[in-house]
C-alpha cells in the first residue's frame, strides 16, 4: 500500500467498501436486535437512522478520507490534524487506528468461528447431534482445553489460521489483495444469501411439529417486517436502533476513511457512498432477516425465538435445523451459512488492517508487507486473551469499549471537525465535488444540525441508560442508572458479587436452591443452583476447590458458595480495559514519532495543494 496505491476498478472499490459494512452484524446482530425490540417496531426508526445519520456519516468519511487522500495522508490523525490545525485533533485521530486493531482482535476470532464451522459442516460433525448437543458442541469448542476434532487447540489453531489469512491478503495491497477478494467473496455472500433466505421464504408450516402451532417462518418474517408506529415514541427502540447503524455501516471506525484515502481526487464519492450504503441495508434487511429468524421460527415457533433470540443462535441453533434437510442440503446449507459469515467477516477485517498500514506506510515509509505483518502481530497480541479468555469478559469488554463506545465518540467528534470546524461550506464543496448524482440539498443542514444531534442523544444515551432501559419509568420515578449505561460499565455495577480480583470463597451470583451438586470424573464438581422452575445457573469448580453448600439449601446473591483459590471475573475484566489503554497509548505514541519525524525531516504537517481553492 503505498502513496501510489488505488483502487483498481470503480466497481472493485464499491465491493470493497461494502464489504468493510457488510458484516458479522447484518446477519447476525440485526435480526436480534429486531426481535429484542419488537421486530417490525424497529423498522420505522432503523430506516430514519439509516436516513439522517447513516447516509451523511458515510458522506462525512468518505469526503474526510479523500480530503486527507490528496495531501498524502491514509489514516485519521493527521487527516483530522489538517481538518483542525490542532494537535488536539490528530491525538484524537488516534481512535481511527486503535479501534480496528482491538476489533480485529476479537472479531478474527468470531471469524475463526465461521471457518471452523464450514470445515465441520463439511466433515457432518453436526448431523447425528440434537438440539442440546449442538448447543453443547459450541461451549466445547470455545473451550480451549478441549478439542471437538482431535486437533489440540482447535480454537487458537483456527485463530490463528484466519489471522494469518488476513495479513496475507492485506500484503497483496488494495487492488491484488483486498480488492480482489472483494470481488470473489460480496458475489458468493449474495449467492449464499440468497439460497437460505428462498429456504426461509418458502418453508413456511412444512417444519412445524405436530404440537407447534406457531412454527411457521412466515410467521417469523410477519414479526420482523411489519411495522409498529408505536415505536416511534420509545427512546429505547431509537437508541437500538441508532446503535445498528454504527455495527451495520462500519462508521466512526477509520476504515472508510482510509479506503476513501485511495479514491483519486474529482472521482465520485457521494454515490459510491450511498452504493455502498444501500447494498448494506439490502443484506441487512432482505438477506439478514430472511435467514436465521425465519428458519428457526418454522422449525421452533415463534414464541420460542423471541424467548431464546440471541448472537448464540447462529452456532448453537442453525447447525441443528440444518440437519431437518436431510445430509446433502444439510450439509449445503451448513457450508452456505458459515462460509456467508466468513466472506462478512473477512472482508470487514480486512478494512480494519488499512488505517494502521496506511499510517505506517506514510510516517515510517514501510513496505505494505511489513505493515501487515505488524498489524498481525498487534491483533495477536490484543486478541489471544479473547481465545484463553473467552468466558472471562475479556471478549466483552473489548467489544463494547472499542467496538462499541469508541464509534460513538469517533463519530460524534469528526462531524463536529467536518460540519463546524472545516466548516460545512467546506465539507459540502469535498462531498458534491465530482460527484455522479445530485446530492439533495436538505442534507446540508442535516450534516449540520441533526446529525450532531442524533449522536450526541446516542452517546448521552448510552452513558446514562436509565434501570431497566425503561426512560418512562425513569422521567416519572427518578433516576436510577443501569448496569449496561457506560457509568456502570465503568463502576461494575452489574457484578454483585465476586467484586475482588483474588478470592479464597466463590460467591453465588443469583439467588435460588442448590439442586445438585455434581461431581466430574476427571475431579472438580459442578454445583447447580435453580433459580426458577425453569432456569439453573451452574458453577463449575476446579478439584482442589471444596464445596461450602449442600442440596436443597437456600443461597442468596453473595453467599459463599465454594472454598479454594479463586481469580474473579472482574480481575480480567479490568486486565482487558488496562490492555485497551496501553494500545491506544501504543498508538498515540506511535503518532507523537511520527510527527517527531515529520519536524526532523522538514515536512509540512499541514501541506496545501492546488486544489485547497475548490474547498
Amino acid at each position: 500500500m503505498s502513496d501510489k496505491d488505488s483502487w483498481g476498478s470503480r466497481i472493485g472499490l464499491i465491493l470493497a467498501m461494502a464489504g468493510n459494512a457488510i458484516g458479522l452484524g447484518n446477519f447476525l446482530r440485526f435480526p436480534v436486535q429486531a426481535m429484542q425490540n419488537g421486530g417490525g417496531a424497529f423498522i420505522i426508526p432503523y430506516l430514519v437512522c439509516f436516513l439522517v445519520m447513516g447516509i451523511p456519516l458515510l458522506w462525512i468519511e468518505w469526503g474526510v478520507g479523500r480530503y486527507g487522500g490528496r495531501r498524502g495522508n491514509h489514516s485519521t490523525p493527521f487527516i483530522l490534524d489538517q481538518m483542525g490545525h490542532s494537535r488536539f485533533w490528530k491525538y484524537f485521530g488516534v481512535f481511527g487506528i486503535f479501534t480496528n486493531i482491538a476489533v480485529a482482535a476479537y472479531y478474527c476470532y468470531i471469524e475463526s468461528w465461521t471457518l471452523a464451522y464450514v470445515y465441520h459442516s463439511l466433515i457432518q460433525t453436526f448431523q447425528s447431534m440434537g438440539q442440546s448437543e449442538v448447543a453443547a458442541f459450541f461451549s466445547k469448542y470455545v473451550d480451549v482445553s478441549s478439542s471437538t476434532s482431535g486437533i489440540p487447540y482447535e480454537s487458537i489453531v483456527f485463530y490463528v489460521l484466519c489471522l494469518f489469512l488476513n495479513i496475507w491478503i492485506l500484503s497483496r495491497g488494495l487492488s491484488g489483495g483486498v480488492e480482489r477478494v472483494a470481488k470473489i467473496g460480496i458475489p458468493l455472500l449474495m449467492i449464499f444469501g440468497l439460497f437460505l433466505a428462498i429456504k426461509g421464504w418458502t418453508l413456511g408450516d412444512s417444519g412445524a411439529s405436530e404440537n407447534c402451532t406457531d412454527c411457521n417462518s412466515w410467521l417469523g418474517m410477519d414479526y420482523l417486517w411489519k411495522p409498529q408506529f408505536d415505536s416511534l415514541w420509545n427512546p429505547k427502540v431509537w437508541l437500538a436502533a441508532a446503535g445498528q447503524i454504527f455495527f451495520t455501516l462500519s462508521v466512526g471506525m477509520g476504515t472508510i476513511q482510509c479506503y476513501a484515502a485511495y479514491v483519486r481526487p474529482k472521482d465520485d464519492i457521494a454515490l459510491n457512498a450511498m452504493s455502498a450504503g444501500w447494498m448494506n441495508g439490502f443484506v441487512e434487511i432482505v438477506l439478514g432477516a430472511s435467514i436465521v429468524i425465519p428458519i428457526a421460527v418454522g422449525y421452533l415457533g415463534l414464541d420460542w425465538v423471541k424467548e431464546n433470540a440471541g448472537f448464540s443462535m447462529a452456532f448453537q441453533t442453525m447447525p441443528f435445523l440444518f440437519n431437518k434437510w436431510g445430509v446433502l442440503l444439510g450439509t449445503m446449507g451448513g457450508v452456505m451459512w458459515f462460509g456467508l459469515l466468513f466472506f462478512a467477516g473477512i472482508t470487514s477485517s480486512l478494512a480494519m488492517g488499512t488505517p494502521w498500514m496506511g499510517f505506517m506506510r506514510d510516517e515510517f515509509g514501510w513496505k505494505t508487507s511489513k505493515a501487515a505483518w505488524s498489524f498481525g502481530a498487534l491483533v495477536l497480541v490484543m486478541g489471544l486473551p479473547t481465545v484463553l479468555f473467552f468466558d472471562k469478559g475479556v471478549f466483552d469488554e473489548y467489544d463494547y469499549w472499542a467496538g462499541t463506545v469508541s464509534l460513538v465518540v469517533f463519530a460524534l467528534a469528526e462531524t463536529i471537525l467536518f460540519a463546524w470546524i472545516l466548516g460545512i461550506d467546506k465539507g459540502w464543496a469535498e462531498i458534491t465535488r465530482g460527484a455522479d448524482m445530485k446530492v439533495p440539498s436538505i442534507y446540508k443542514p442535516i450534516i449540520k444540525y441533526v446529525t450532531p444531534t442524533f449522536l450526541l442523544a446516542v452517546f448521552l444515551g448510552a452513558l446514562f441508560t436509565p434501570k431497566d432501559n425503561d426512560w418512562s419509568r425513569a422521567f416519572r420515578e427518578g433516576w436510577q442508572l443501569d448496569a449496561s449505561s457506560i457509568i456502570g460499565n465503568i463502576t461494575h455495577k452489574g457484578l454483585t458479587a465476586n467484586r475482588s480480583y483474588f478470592a479464597t470463597d466463590f460467591e453465588s451470583e443469583v439467588s435460588g436452591t442448590v439442586d445438585s451438586i455434581e461431581v466430574q470424573s476427571g475431579g472438580g464438581f459442578v454445583v447447580h443452583i435453580r433459580t426458577s422452575d425453569t432456569q439453573t445457573k451452574s458453577y463449575p469448580f476446579e478439584a482442589e476447590a471444596v464445596a461450602r453448600v449442600a442440596v436443597g439449601e437456600a443461597v442468596k446473591v453473595g453467599s459463599p458458595i465454594a472454598r479454594g483459590s479463586f481469580i474473579n471475573k472482574v480481575f480480567y475484566i479490568d486486565m482487558a480495559r488496562l490492555g485497551l489503554v496501553l494500545m491506544f497509548a501504543f498508538v498515540a505514541w506511535q503518532v507523537h514519532r511520527a510527527t517527531v519525524r515529520r519536524k526532523r525531516l522538514g515536512v509540512s504537517l499541514n501541506p496545501v495543494t492546488n486544489d485547497d481553492d475548490l474547498l
